[in-house]
C-alpha cells in the first residue's frame, strides 16, 4: 500500500524550478542528473537502456557519487517475504531509487512501477530518467 502524498514533479530546469528549496535531495538529484545530460549529451539517443546505465556507471564513479546498479529488494506481504522480489536499476546516495529509460516517451506504467519501487523500498523519493527522447528527461516521484 501507498504511504503518504503521492508527489509527481516534472523537473525542467527553463522553469528553474531548482530554486525552490522544498525539494527533497535537491543537491543530490542536481548531482546526479549532470551525470545523466554528460550521457545524453555524449550518446545521444537511440541505444537500449543497458548502454545509457554503463555510461551512467562510469560518470557516477567519475562524479564520486555513492551508488547500487541493480539493488534486489525483497516484498514484504503479510509479515512474511514473498519469493519474488524487484531490482531498480540504481539507488544512489542509499536513498534515492533511479530507474532508467530509453523509450519514445515516458508512459503511465513507468509511474506505476516505480511508485511500486518506493513503496516497497520504503523510500521517499524515485527519479524516472528517459534518455530515449531528443533531449534528456526526467521526472521527481516523491511518496
Amino acid at each position: 500500500m501507498l504511504q503518504g502524498k503521492e508527489e509527481i514533479l516534472t523537473v525542467n530546469e527553463d522553469i528553474g524550478i531548482y530554486g525552490s528549496s522544498s525539494l527533497i535531495y535537491k543537491d543530490e538529484v542536481y548531482a546526479f542528473i549532470s551525470c545523466c545530460y554528460e550521457v545524453h549529451k555524449t550518446l545521444g539517443r537511440g541505444f537500449l537502456e543497458g548502454v545509457y546505465k554503463d555510461a551512467l556507471c562510469y560518470e557516477l564513479k567519475q562524479s564520486n557519487i555513492p551508488f547500487e546498479k541493480e539493488k534486489k529488494f525483497e516484498i514484504e506481504y503479510k509479515n512474511i517475504i514473498l519469493p519474488h522480489y524487484y531490482y531498480c536499476d540504481f539507488i544512489i546516495y542509499d536513498k534515492i531509487i533511479v530507474e532508467i529509460k530509453a523509450q519514445d516517451d515516458i508512459i503511465d506504467s513507468h509511474y506505476k512501477q516505480i511508485i511500486n519501487y518506493l513503496d516497497a523500498s520504503n523510500t521517499k523519493l524515485g527519479l524516472l530518467v528517459n534518455f530515449g527522447e531528443e533531449s534528456l528527461k526526467f521526472k521527481r516521484v516523491v511518496l
